[in-house]
């Protein structure tokens, strides 16, 4: 993970978002809330992620959570493949409210 420069507080995931990564990953996303002024917002962009799991995927859910409880938006952006493919097969792209994630009717 590595911290991203911009006027909202980010961040972005590079590599694996896996069990194997998920304390590391926990603590980053932690700090990027504790960042966050109340009302903001951050982003954490997921087009460097390689590998996601459910473990990720719990992380990102959350992330959402906790930021929401402390009165705060996080925004996950630039989703790869292999995350889109994961929220897909869960079905849980309403969960999210990202703007790529909600699909319009056919």
């Amino acid at each position: 993970m590595n911290a991203a420069a911009g006027t909202a507080p980010a961040l972005s995931i590079v590599g694996e978002f896996t069990i194997f990564t998920a304390q590391d990953c926990k603590a980053q996303l932690l700090a990027l809330i504790a960042s966050i002024p109340e009302g903001g917002s951050g982003e954490v962009d997921l087009s460097g992620v390689t590998e996601i799991d459910s473990a990720g995927l719990q992380l990102m859910l959350m992330a959402k959570r906790e930021a929401a409880i402390l009165g705060k938006e996080m925004r996950f952006v630039r989703h790869s493949d292999p995350v889109l493919e994961l929220i897909d097969l869960c079905a849980l792209a309403g969960q999210f409210g990202d703007p790529l994630l909600i699909r319009s009717p056919v």
